[in-house]
């Protein structure tokens, strides 16, 4: 019986997609969940080293921002589906040895949480033990939320560029990007000491970002697939100014600012940085989303 069904499968489609296939929605994806995330790890690291009067408002801002940009993370997600309906199935029909399901499953646990802390912050009871307990589950939570995503990237069919360990590198540092940024925001009231940390986790975690970079960009020898890949932004193609201004934006002058911010407690400086960084965030990531689908699959 199996036989006569494989036997009278019928082909659909038996050639590569032209164009991109994964553009703007899915950039935007990455940087909410990168925002989110990193909301939630920053601020946990901080809220385990400082008390909260040292963290003003902290423990209330930080699940409403890591709620918001997770809803943003998978309504995009949704949306990029050609039929969003069929998401149902991974929840009714799991295949955990798919990264896609793993991860769905772990992002929509993680939403779960952040809305009972949200809940919590709301009816104002966010200093119970409960919301730490949950905050400690969400912060295990969120590491492989944010690196799923590599994964998924690193299956991609001849999508070189895209190397799981090196994307599991960029995922966890942009987590920390956008974090430290995000929250900088609100650190106005802040002790001098807890907007030195944050500074610090900005500026050395851009400067890793942009090293990652460099190393895919310099000193990585591939295939000759992936090399011409890299040629749209190593010789003045289409996306070189466009890479080169998301280095500058995103990763260079937030890590000087944020230096400059460690050294005088500028809050002002560490809130441009924070500004810089996520603005080149999005920038870098849909470059580097968008240059390996240049290339045919044929």
């Amino acid at each position: 019986m199996h036989t006569e069904t494989i036997n009278h499968a019928i082909v659909t489609l038996d050639v590569a997609l032209p164009g991109i296939v994964w553009g703007w929605m899915i950039t935007l994806n990455l940087w909410a969940k990168s925002i989110a995330t990193g909301t939630v790890l920053v601020g946990g690291f901080l809220l385990a080293r400082y008390s909260e009067d040292n963290l003003k408002g902290l423990k209330n801002i930080l699940p409403v921002v890591a709620f918001i940009f997770l809803n943003i993370f998978l309504l995009f997600t949704l949306l990029d589906l050609h039929q969003p309906f069929r998401m149902i199935n991974i929840f009714l029909h799991p295949h955990f040895t798919s990264a896609i399901t793993v991860g769905a499953w772990m992002a929509t646990v993680l939403t779960g949480i952040i809305a009972f802390m949200s809940f919590l912050v709301i009816i104002k009871k966010e200093t119970d033990g409960i919301y730490n307990t949950l905050l400690k589950a969400a912060i295990v939570l969120a590491i492989p939320v944010t690196l799923y995503t590599a994964a998924i990237m690193g299956e991609a069919s001849a999508r070189e560029l895209w190397q799981t360990p090196a994307e599991l590198i960029q995922m966890a540092l942009a987590a920390f990007v956008a974090g430290s940024a995000t929250l900088a925001f609100f650190s106005g009231s802040w002790t001098k000491d807890a907007k030195r940390d944050l500074a610090i986790i900005l500026a050395v975690s851009a400067f890793l970002s942009f090293i990652m970079y460099m190393g895919e960009y310099y000193l990585s020898f591939k295939s000759e697939e992936a090399e011409a890949t890299l040629a749209y932004v190593q010789t003045g193609g289409a996306y070189h100014t466009l890479f080169w201004l998301g280095q500058v934006i995103g990763y260079i002058l937030p890590f000087f600012i944020a230096i400059g911010a460690i050294r005088n407690g500028n809050g002002a400086m560490l809130k441009l940085a924070a500004i810089l960084a996520l603005i080149g965030l999005f920038i870098a990531k849909h470059v580097w989303l968008i240059i390996p689908q240049l290339l045919s699959l044929s």
